[in-house]
């Protein structure tokens, strides 16, 4: 279980990140778009290269999948082109604090309800306390700055 919280761990390091370099250079590219065009190609290479070394041969399987199940590439084009135009103006520590805050929601409904498969963990007072005290913690770093 350590592991997998140490890998979680430096992915939420790196959202914060990727939204400071992606809309540094959208700025220096003079588009969003653009930069998010450049993201998406650097990420589908380190995808492929990742699926290529360690990745069972199932690709082909995907024409098959459920067709909401790619709803995800949508979302992840959507938060990259979003946190790529709002972070310049709206600072990266505001926007993060927003897609943290969403990510609390989103995440209470999906455990709470099983949705998309996820494993079922109700939404208990206790939960929704500790999601609260999280989402207060998060505002107060914004508050204090």
């Amino acid at each position: 279980m350590t592991q997998y919280a140490l890998i979680m761990l430096a992915a939420g390091i790196g959202i914060p990140v990727l939204a400071a370099l992606n809309a540094r250079l959208g700025q220096f590219l003079g588009a969003p778009g653009a930069a998010c065009v450049v993201l998406f190609a650097v990420a589908f290479l380190t995808a492929l290269a990742f699926y290529g070394l360690v990745g069972p041969k199932t690709l082909m399987q995907a024409a098959s999948a459920p067709k909401h199940l790619l709803l995800a590439g949508f979302l992840v084009a959507f938060y990259v082109l979003s946190i790529t135009h709002v972070a310049p103006h709206f600072g990266v520590g505001n926007a993060v604090f927003f897609v943290l805050l969403g990510q609390l929601i989103s995440a209470a409904a999906i455990d709470h309800f099983g949705l998309f498969g996820a494993q079922v963990s109700p939404l208990t007072a206790m939960r929704m306390l500790g999601i609260s005290v999280m989402a207060c913690g998060v505002w107060i770093t914004q508050i204090a700055a």
